[in-house]
């Protein structure tokens, strides 16, 4: 083989090897060579620093054996980007813990790990959120007397319950319907109803009503409020980013307080649920619809319109799924993030 031939096989290998890589994981330009963790760090904007999509550090995230489970990550550690076999990986090593001294209880080094997303972004999440289906709103019990003819019952208060399953052995919560999320392409179809979290409650007499005390509150209680067991499945809020293996686009159906458009940290509400496959810690990219804009440049007589393309405008995160919505974050946001926006794989 000739040098020339020689070279030119070694380029095309190289534009080979760079777009087979490019294809999984592209680095940051700017990227540093380590990034020591501090207090107030996600793993997302950790991974922000060395990668162009920040979800994808995963699939670099080198184990290391000698390290007593990696995917917890404190303060004073420090993240480094080394190569290995040619590859770019992301690397552990355990700083020193600091200890302070003090006569108070102290945190345990559990919680002082840093999160993959910003613990108040998701706080909400975490005190029983709820979308009820339509079969669920119907079996649930519902406020229809407080003591004393109170209209609003408070911690302490004593509230009647009809229609409830009941069990002594059961805590219960208050909720209150909110939002009635419908499919997008047919109104008459109903995802799913916003439950808000008003209280929980404790059974004290069963009957027709039962009687209940109200053990705490985060709002008044009013009547006709709907009630139910205690959803006790905890949610699991490491958030390990990931895309879905899904071929359905669906839409952003609402933005969470009312909102008309989002920005980063604030939750919509998507009409894809654990029925399309959806989980905690999808990703999913979103796109502004392209405009239809009139062709003012065209020779005929009549200005023919021209459909401009779809733009990402930005990154969502699954955090709590049902059966047919799901709750997202906005973990990233280039332009404004409305409803109706259309979402698909990243």
């Amino acid at each position: 083989m000739s040098i020339r031939k020689a070279l030119l096989a070694l380029v095309a290998c190289c534009c080979i090897s760079t777009s087979l890589f490019a294809d999984t994981v592209e680095l940051n330009p700017n990227h540093p060579q380590r990034h020591v963790v501090v207090k107030g760090d996600t793993l997302w904007d950790i991974s922000a620093t060395f990668l162009r999509d920040p979800w994808r550090w995963p699939e670099i995230w080198h184990i290391n054996p000698e390290i007593k489970n990696p995917h917890l990550i404190y303060p004073g550690d420090v993240i480094s980007l080394v190569y290995r076999d040619g590859k770019p990986v992301l690397e552990l090593t355990r700083g020193r813990p600091t200890i302070k001294l003090s006569p108070t209880a102290r945190t345990s080094r559990l919680e002082s790990a840093i999160g993959s997303i910003p613990t108040n972004a998701i706080s909400q999440f975490l005190t029983r959120p709820r979308i009820l289906t339509e079969t669920e709103l119907k079996n649930a019990g519902h406020v229809s007397h407080a003591e004393d003819d109170h209209l609003i019952s408070g911690t302490g208060g004593k509230i009647y319950v009809t229609g409830l399953m009941q069990d002594e052995s059961k805590d219960y919560s208050i909720y209150r319907i909110g939002n009635t999320y419908r499919n997008p392409k047919d109104h008459d179809d109903i995802l799913g109803y916003e439950a808000i979290h008003v209280s929980d409650a404790q059974l004290t007499l069963q009957g027709e009503p039962a009687t209940l005390r109200i053990v705490e509150s985060y709002r008044e209680t009013l009547l006709g409020d709907k009630v139910m067991q205690t959803d006790e499945e905890q949610i699991d809020n490491t958030f390990t980013p990931h895309s879905p293996d899904i071929t359905k686009e669906g839409q952003i159906i609402s933005i969470l307080d009312g909102m008309s458009r989002a920005g980063q940290y604030q939750t919509v509400v998507i009409n894809l649920g654990k029925q399309d496959g959806m989980e905690q810690g999808h990703v999913l990219a979103v796109r502004k619809k392209g405009e239809t804009m009139v062709d003012t440049q065209s020779k005929s007589f009549f200005k023919p319109d021209i459909q401009l393309p779809d733009e990402r405008s930005g990154l969502l995160m699954v955090v709590n799924t049902f059966d047919r919505v799901s709750y997202a974050l906005v973990m990233n946001a280039i332009k404004d993030i409305r409803i109706g926006d259309p979402i698909t794989k990243p």
